[in-house]
């Protein structure tokens, strides 16, 4: 695979950043107002990359069943915007690994389910990723993951064909897009993989434990 793939691609939440306090209390808020308890470690790692949604459904469970999910989002998006980065920070060693790639010219981006408005809140806390090459979210398309749409169009930006990219995610439906779009795959174990979860049974290229593990392609 070494010299095959010349750019890379990256999930956001959960693989470059990890946004899971932040997202926890926003989640948290709207459980609280609910009068349900919050979120525990184990669903917030389980359900973070699956955005609002899927913390919401781990908090309310059973009792989600009848209630309107789309206003409790908005409740959710609310919460969230207004505390988008008290605790929200880089995993470690993607600092280092975005600027090798830089040093080394190799293009990158980002491709993330978050909706543009939040994404383009979040980045001005964190320069680096501000030099990505593309930024892709959730509705930048009128298809987002696990649709391979995103994941081509970014692949555009950077002037790149599908098969001569990365894409670096950390839930299932990452490597589904990838396969998808025709693009190499790798899993972000170091992201929010919940304990039941198996990443070898997702069918990836790659499996890193740590983000600076991606440099050995180049």
């Amino acid at each position: 695979m070494k010299g095959t793939i010349k750019a890379v691609l990256f999930d956001l939440d959960g693989t470059l950043l990890d946004t899971a306090p932040d997202m926890a209390n926003a989640a948290n808020c709207v459980l609280r107002d609910y009068g349900l308890p919050p979120l525990n470690d184990a669903q917030i790692q389980a359900n973070t990359s699956h955005g609002a949604r899927g913390l919401l459904r781990a908090g309310f469970g059973d009792s989600l069943e009848g209630r309107d999910i789309d206003s409790l989002r908005l409740s959710f998006l609310d919460h969230y915007e207004k505390n988008i980065c008290t605790d929200t920070k880089f995993y470690e060693g993607v600092t280092d690994l975005i600027a090798q790639l830089s040093a080394r010219n190799i293009p990158w981006g980002i491709v993330t389910n978050k909706p543009g408005f939040l994404t383009e809140m979040l980045l001005p806390y964190f320069p680096e990723l501000e030099q990505t090459q593309a930024l892709v979210c959730a509705d930048t398309l009128s298809r987002a993951k696990p649709h391979p749409d995103p994941l081509i169009f970014a692949a555009g930006l950077l002037s790149m064909l599908p098969s001569e990219c990365l894409y670096v995610g950390d839930i299932k439906n990452d490597i589904v897009a990838a396969k998808a779009a025709d693009m190499h795959s790798a899993v972000a174990a170091w992201g929010y993989i919940g304990a039941e979860q198996n990443p070898i049974e997702w069918d990836a290229d790659l499996i890193f434990n740590k983000a600076v593990g991606i440099l050995s392609l180049f």
